[in-house]
């Protein structure tokens, strides 16, 4: 089976490409914008900005499926005079034109990769997710992948093509961006954290699952034109989690018990509100859906994706 893959020298398509090599035996084509140097095995597609211009034909011969990870993601410092249309030119007409392009080179399968954002930045404590739940995007970021979810869609119902969409939660790895590689660095040396009194629930899913997930939907005839959450099946607090991860570290995590709603305060006192509500509010998916209409379950626990973690880090893997 020969694939292509987007994004391929990110966090996620990194290790899935891994994978797809060296464990299934895949014929693996890796898109990117610019050449890179090294990291990355399989063919390379070097095909610029993803837009609606990007021209995909020269790497589709042959294709049975394309995994979609590229993106415009968080930016924290935002230059863009419009968000919203800087997010869509890539994460919806980029993903649309890649997809019809695809279908049109006789494609069967276009596995999407979302955001939970798409169902919202939060839940009620215990409450969890379901792709049944009416999509609430909270930002120019998330809306855009809601929309390039419908836009697939349709386009499935007019060509045929096969689409299956993945919305993750929070990505957990070695290399992992954002607050958790941030705290990964915090806790491997001793430094404390204002963060031992956090009383929320959320999931989170390790690389290593959701890799798994993903090679899951390749030819299950049962994922064709679904939507999945994934997760690793247990819901942590914050406070748990930096806990976990500093056993895993072997460096057992210096947390001190500051109340989260003074946290929150003055975060949103240095103008941080995002970050606070992440580390202090809760998020929790279901995955029942994916469990049996898939026959899935996460091969590894939340403790063995940390330690695994842990040691690639440690290693600098």
């Amino acid at each position: 089976m020969r694939i292509l893959v987007t994004g391929s020298n990110g966090f996620v398509a990194t290790e899935l490409i891994n994978t797809l090599i060296e464990k299934m035996g895949y014929d693996v084509v890796g898109a990117v914008r610019r050449p890179v140097v090294s990291g990355v095995l399989g063919k390379l597609a070097v095909v610029g900005e993803i837009n609606s211009l990007t021209d995909w034909k020269p790497y589709l011969s042959d294709v049975e499926v394309v995994i979609h990870t590229a993106a415009r993601t968080h930016i924290i410092n935002e230059t863009a005079a419009n968000p919203l249309e800087a997010f869509r030119r890539t994460n919806v007409s980029g993903t649309l034109n890649l997809a019809y392009q695809a279908a049109t080179a006789g494609v069967r399968r276009f596995i999407f990769l979302s955001s939970i954002g798409v169902n919202g930045k939060s839940t009620r404590f215990g409450q969890k997710i379901t792709t049944d739940d009416l999509p609430v995007p909270h930002d120019p970021y998330s809306l855009s992948k809601y929309e390039a979810e419908q836009g697939l869609r349709q386009l499935a119902v007019e060509t045929g093509l096969e689409v299956v969409v993945i919305r993750p939660p929070l990505v957990y790895g070695a290399h992992a961006p954002g607050n958790f590689g941030r705290l990964l660095q915090v806790l491997s040396k001793r430094l404390p954290l204002p963060l031992g009194a956090i009383h929320n629930k959320r999931s989170l899913v390790a690389l290593d699952n959701l890799v798994d997930l993903i090679i899951t939907c390749l030819d299950h005839l049962a994922a064709a034109n679904q939507t999945f959450l994934v997760s690793d099946g247990e819901d942590l607090s914050t406070t748990e989690l930096l806990r976990r991860m500093g056993l895993a570290l072997g460096r057992p995590a210096r947390l001190i018990p500051v109340p989260s709603a003074l946290l929150e305060a003055g975060a949103a006192l240095l103008g941080r509100h995002d970050m606070a509500q992440r580390l202090c509010g809760s998020l929790q998916v279901d995955i029942s859906k994916t469990r049996m209409l898939l026959g899935w379950n996460p091969p590894i626990s939340v403790d063995e994706g940390l330690r695994r973690t842990a040691r690639k880090f440690l290693h600098g893997l």
